[in-house]
C-alpha cells in the first residue's frame, strides 16, 4: 500500500464497556413506556415544536414515508400516530439540530473520529456541505459541488474498463434517485450495481421467483387482517416493523391465530399494547403469539417438513386438508414432493428442530383445519447457506394448502430499508433484464451493458483485489452492514476514489480509498423545492404499493442536496451535457424522471398521478394466480435437504440480531429494553447449559472466533449473558459481529451472507 492508505483507521472503535445493567425482558411491547421513549427521543433531537408538527405528518396521505421500514400504510392511518416508535427514532436521528461541516472536520481527523464507536459517530449530527479527503490526508475539508462532480468524472473517465466503477445502493432511496442513479451506472456502461437487498432479503427473491414467478410478496394489508393463520418466522417484528404488530393485532381481532417460529421469544409477539387504542394502553394489551416454536438456528427446514408430512397424513384420513383442486390446476411437483418427504423420520425432524412434537402437532392442527394461511418472514431465514431452499419450503406449505391467489394468504417477506423493494422495482440490479433494457434503448436511446455485474459480495471482492477503483455509495453505511468487516475494510481502502452520498457521519466515511468525498443529501422528511415548485418523491412498499412522499421540514443546511439532484448533476457533467438523457433537467423537475419510469418500467403508469393519496399497486401475477412465466406454466413445489452445519464439538451456532435502539447499522441508543438488556451492546445470549459446557459464568467476557477456509476471525470482549435460546445457540448484535462472517461464505444462489449461522467458538478472556 502506499501513503495515501495508510491512515490509522480502527473498524470498531475503541472496545470499552459502557456500563452494563441487566433486566428481565419484558412482557409487553409498545404501550406507554414506548410513547414515552417517543418523545423523549424525538423532543431531545428536534425540539418539541418540530418533533410534534413532523411526526403529525410521518405516512399522512399528503405528508413523507417514514424513513426506516418498508411496512405499508393503512389505506384509513391514525391521524394522532401512525408510526411507531423506531419509525420515531429514525425520523428524529436524520432530523437531528446537531450538525457537522467543515470546521468540525478541520478539529478532528478520521483517525480521532475512528476511535468513536459507531453509536457516537451517530449522534455527532447532519453533515451540513460537501467534504473531501484528499490523499495523505487525515482531515476532511470543504469542496465545492461543482468541483466534487468533476473530481468524480475525471476519475470515472480515466478508467480503461467501466467494470473498474462500483454503483452501491441503499435501501433509504427514493424511486426516482434510484432510478437515475441505475440509468446513469448503464449509461457510463456497467451493470454494477450491488444494492442493500444483496446482503438480506435477495433469497426471497430468488426462491419466489423460481416457485411463484415474482420476487415479491403476494399478500397485500388487508389480507392479514382477515388470514385465518399467520406464521411470522425468524422475525422480531416489536423491534425491526413495529407498526406490523397493528395487523397482527388486528387479525387476532378478527379471530386468527398467529404462530411464532423464532429461535428467541420476542416481546413484541408476547403481549402488544397499541399506542392507537385507548383500551389497549389502560388494559392489559393484546397477547399477538397463541402459539411459539424456539425452533434451532437454521432448522426451519426440518420444522416445514414436519408440517408437510403432518399435513399429508391428516389428508390422506380427511381430502379436505390439502387443496386438491388448486394443486392439480396450478401445481408442478406433488407426486416428487411426496416421495421426498417419505426419504424422513417424524422423530428425527423434530429432534432437528429441537421443538416439543406436541406444539408442532398444535400447528399442523391450524394449518389444516384453515386455507387462508399467510406466512411472514425477514432475515432470520434469509442468511443461511441454504437461506432460499429455506423459503422455498415454506412456500411449499403455502402451495399444498391453496393459499396464495386468493384473499388473506400469500407469501409476506417483509422488507427491511424503506425502499429496498422499489430500488429493485426501478432497475437496481447486476443482473440484465432484457426487457428493461430493450426499453432503455427504445425510450432513452442509448445502449445498456449486456453483461452481467457485481452483486455485493462479488463488489467486495473485486475491491479486494484491486480489480475494482472507484466506489460510489447512494446511502448506507457499506463497511459496516457488509460481512467480513476487516476484509471489507481492506476492500474499500483499495479503491482511488469512494464516494458517499449521506445525510450522518459513519465509519464508512472513515474506512475510505485513496481519496474520499463526502455529499451530504436530504432527509426524507425535508422539503425539497426546486425552481418554487415543492417536489415530492414515491415510496415502494413491502406489499408493492408506491406512493407519494413528500417533506416538509426546512432542509438541514442551504449547501445540501437531493439525491436526485445529486445524481443528475453527476451524470450531467460526466456527459458534458452530451447525452441522449438530459440529465440537468431531470434533476430539477422530478416528473421527468416519472415519466421515463413509467415509459421503461413494467407495471409502472401514470405514476406521478396515481401515486397521490394511498397510491397504487404494481401487477403481482401470484395475486391472479397467473404462472406462465414458469415450467409448465405452474407453480413450483420444490425438493429440499437439511442442512449440515458440520459443526465441531466445541462450535455453537451464532446469529446476528438487532438490539431495540437501531435501524440496520444506526445505532439510537445502548439500550435493548425488550430483552432487558441497558447501556451496552457488547454482549452475547447463550444457554445456561453451554454456559456449563465451558465453565462460564453470568457477566463473564469472552472472545468470539469463527473459524472457515483455515482462516480465524475474532470478535473481541463480549459479556455472557443468560438467556432462553435453544441449546448449541448464541447470539449477539451486529454489526459488531458481522467481522465473524466469511466474505466467501452466502447462500446458495442469492450469495446472501450467512449471519444468521455462524459457526463460533467461545474463548474465555
Amino acid at each position: 500500500m502506499d501513503k495515501a492508505t495508510k491512515r490509522n483507521i480502527s473498524l470498531t472503535g475503541d472496545i470499552k464497556f459502557t456500563g452494563l445493567r441487566l433486566k428481565d425482558p419484558m412482557q409487553t411491547s409498545a404501550g406507554l413506556l414506548g410513547v414515552k421513549e417517543t418523545l423523549r427521543h424525538s423532543f431531545k433531537e428536534m425540539g418539541v415544536v418540530r418533533s410534534m408538527r413532523a411526526l403529525l405528518e410521518m405516512n399522512q396521505e399528503d405528508g413523507f414515508r417514514c424513513p426506516s421500514c418498508a411496512w405499508p400504510v393503512p389505506e384509513h392511518p391514525s391521524k394522532i400516530a401512525e408510526y411507531c416508535e423506531n419509525g420515531a427514532k429514525a425520523l428524529a436521528d436524520e432530523a437531528t439540530r446537531e450538525h457537522i461541516g467543515g470546521i468540525f472536520f478541520q478539529e478532528h481527523s478520521v483517525e480521532e473520529l475512528s476511535r468513536l464507536s459507531d453509536f457516537e459517530l451517530n449522534k455527532l449530527g447532519r453533515i451540513v456541505e460537501p467534504m473531501v479527503l484528499k490523499p495523505n490526508s487525515i482531515h476532511y475539508e470543504p469542496i465545492s459541488w461543482q468541483d466534487a462532480f468533476e473530481l468524480i468524472s475525471e476519475e470515472l473517465h480515466r478508467l480503461d474498463n467501466p467494470n473498474k466503477a462500483i454503483f452501491y445502493t441503499s435501501g433509504r432511496s427514493s424511486n426516482e434517485a434510484a432510478y437515475l442513479y441505475g440509468m446513469f451506472a448503464r449509461a457510463f456502461g456497467t451493470n454494477n450495481m450491488p444494492d442493500c437487498s444483496n446482503m438480506c432479503h435477495e433469497s426471497s427473491g430468488v426462491a419466489l421467483t423460481e416457485t411463484l414467478g415474482i420476487g415479491k410478496g403476494s399478500v397485500k394489508l388487508d389480507d392479514l387482517y382477515g388470514a385465518e393463520v399467520i406464521l411470522v418466522v425468524g422475525q422480531n417484528p416489536g423491534t425491526n416493523h413495529p407498526r406490523m404488530l397493528s395487523a397482527l393485532e388486528k387479525c387476532k381481532k378478527n379471530g386468527g391465530k398467529v404462530i411464532s417460529i423464532n429461535p428467541l421469544a420476542e416481546t413484541g409477539l408476547a403481549n402488544f399494547k397499541n399506542p392507537q387504542s385507548v383500551s389497549d394502553m389502560l388494559g392489559n394489551g393484546q397477547p399477538i403469539a397463541d402459539i411459539h416454536l424456539p425452533v434451532k438456528i437454521n432448522e426451519d427446514i426440518a420444522l416445514a417438513k414436519l408440517l408437510l408430512k403432518k399435513l399429508i397424513a391428516l389428508d390422506t384420513k380427511n381430502d379436505n386438508v390439502l387443496d386438491h383442486e388448486f394443486i392439480v390446476e396450478y401445481v408442478d411437483g406433488y407426486d416428487d414432493l411426496l416421495k421426498d418427504l417419505d426419504r424422513y423420520d417424524m422423530e428425527h425432524l423434530q429432534q432437528r428442530t429441537g421443538v416439543y412434537m406436541r406444539k408442532i402437532d398444535k400447528v399442523a392442527e391450524l394449518l389444516a383445519e384453515n386455507s387462508k394461511i399467510v406466512i411472514c418472514w425477514a432475515m432470520g431465514i434469509t442468511q443461511h447457506k441454504n437461506a432460499v431452499d429455506c423459503i422455498k419450503e415454506y412456500v411449499n406449505i403455502l402451495l399444498l394448502k391453496g393459499a396464495v391467489g386468493k384473499p388473506f394468504a400469500g407469501t409476506c417477506p417483509v422488507r427491511g430499508h424503506s425502499n429496498v423493494q422499489g430500488d429493485r422495482s426501478v432497475g437496481i440490479m447486476h443482473y440484465v433484464s432484457r426487457t428493461l433494457n430493450h426499453n432503455i434503448r427504445e425510450h432513452l436511446n442509448f445502449d445498456p451493458p449486456t453483461e452481467k455485474g457485481y452483486d455485493t459480495v462479488e463488489a467486495i471482492h473485486a475491491m479486494h483485489e484491486k480489480k475494482a477503483k472507484v466506489f460510489v455509495c447512494l446511502g448506507g453505511n457499506f463497511v459496516m452492514a457488509a460481512s467480513d468487516t476487516k476484509y471489507t475494510a481492506e476492500a474499500i481502502q483499495n479503491c482511488d476514489l469512494t464516494v458517499q452520498i449521506s445525510t450522518k457521519l459513519n465509519r464508512s466515511h472513515l474506512v475510505t480509498g485513496k481519496t474520499a468525498l463526502l455529499l451530504p443529501t436530504f432527509g426524507r422528511s425535508e422539503k425539497d423545492e426546486k425552481n418554487g415548485d415543492l417536489q415530492f418523491l414515491t415510496i415502494e412498499s413491502s406489499t408493492g404499493k408506491v406512493r407519494q412522499s413528500k417533506g416538509l421540514l426546512k432542509p438541514a443546511s442551504e449547501h445540501i442536496k437531493s439525491e436526485p439532484e445529486i445524481i443528475a448533476l453527476l451524470a450531467h457533467t460526466y456527459f458534458r451535457g452530451n447525452h441522449s438523457m438530459n440529465w440537468h433537467a431531470l434533476g430539477q423537475d422530478y416528473n421527468l424522471i416519472r415519466k421515463l419510469i413509467d415509459k421503461t418500467v413494467r407495471g409502472f403508469e401514470k405514476t406521478s398521478e396515481q401515486s397521490k393519496g394511498f397510491g397504487y399497486y404494481l401487477p403481482n401475477n401470484v395475486r391472479d394466480r397467473d404462472f406462465r412465466m414458469l415450467p409448465n406454466g405452474r407453480a413450483q413445489l420444490s425438493i429440499t435437504s437439511l442442512p449440515d452445519h458440520g459443526l465441531k464439538p466445541d462450535e455453537l451456532l451464532l446469529m446476528t440480531i438487532r438490539s431495540h435502539d437501531q435501524f440496520n447499522t444506526t445505532i439510537y441508543g445502548l439500550n435493548d429494553r425488550y430483552r432487558g438488556i441497558h447501556n451496552e451492546r457488547r454482549v452475547v445470549f447463550m444457554n445456561v447449559e453451554d454456559m456449563a459446557k465451558r465453565n462460564l459464568t453470568k457477566l463473564d467476557v469472552v472472545h468470539l472466533h469463527s473459524t472457515y477456509d483455515g482462516i480465524q476471525r475474532t470478535a473481541e470482549k463480549f459479556i455472557v449473558v443468560p438467556y432462553e435460546i435453544p441449546k448449541g445457540n448464541m447470539a449477539a448484535y451486529f454489526p459488531e459481529t458481522n467481522v465473524l462472517v466469511p466474505y466467501n461464505h452466502f447462500a446458495d444462489k442469492s450469495q446472501t451472507p450467512i449471519s444468521k449461522s455462524i459457526k463460533v467458538t467461545v474463548e474465555n478472556v
